[in-house]
């Protein structure tokens, strides 16, 4: 990627991979009767074998320290990476209503999408919302999710092209 392509890269957010819509409703799932709570990350769609400009959500960053219980997920903010692979949130209500409450929408100003999933966690049980707490369509792509173990494998390259963006 050359430097004129990665300062005009597209911020457009596509969808979210279908694996890791998966993954989320399964780890919601398992976390029940606590809210389960993360931080989503998007891969260059061009990366992801899709012939479109854009950013696909295939990551789930779920911070240490969390603290969880059935109403709430509380994250230590000084904990939370400031990167520019940050697309929005994620979080459960395992009383499965599928919209924000007031401390949602407090938690929506990182990113521009985000996520509730509702009991009982079936494909269909979960709604996108913008940061204002409106509903909005996120698309499930079907793409092959890159190598969890990538994410440890990097070269000077990828370190200088992540300081352009901080």
């Amino acid at each position: 990627m050359g430097l004129l392509s990665g300062l005009f890269r597209s911020s457009e957010i596509l969808g979210i991979a279908e694996e890791t819509l998966e993954f989320v409703l399964e780890s919601s799932e398992a976390t029940h009767p606590n809210e389960y709570m993360g931080f989503l990350r998007g891969t260059e769609a061009s990366r992801l074998g899709l012939d479109r400009d854009g950013l696909v959500i295939t990551d789930v960053l779920v911070i240490p320290g969390t603290s969880q219980n059935s109403v709430s997920a509380t994250v230590k903010t000084n904990s939370i990476p400031n990167d520019t692979k940050a697309l929005g949130s994620i979080h459960s209500h395992p009383n499965g209503v599928l919209r924000p409450s007031q401390a949602d929408l407090a938690t929506f100003t990182r990113g521009s999408v985000h996520v509730i999933i509702g009991a009982p966690y079936g494909r269909h049980d979960w709604q996108a919302f913008d940061s204002d707490g409106k509903p909005t369509t996120l698309h499930v792509i079907d793409v092959e999710v890159p190598d969890e173990d990538d994410f440890f494998h990097f070269t000077q390259e990828d370190i200088d092209e992540e300081l352009k963006w901080n």
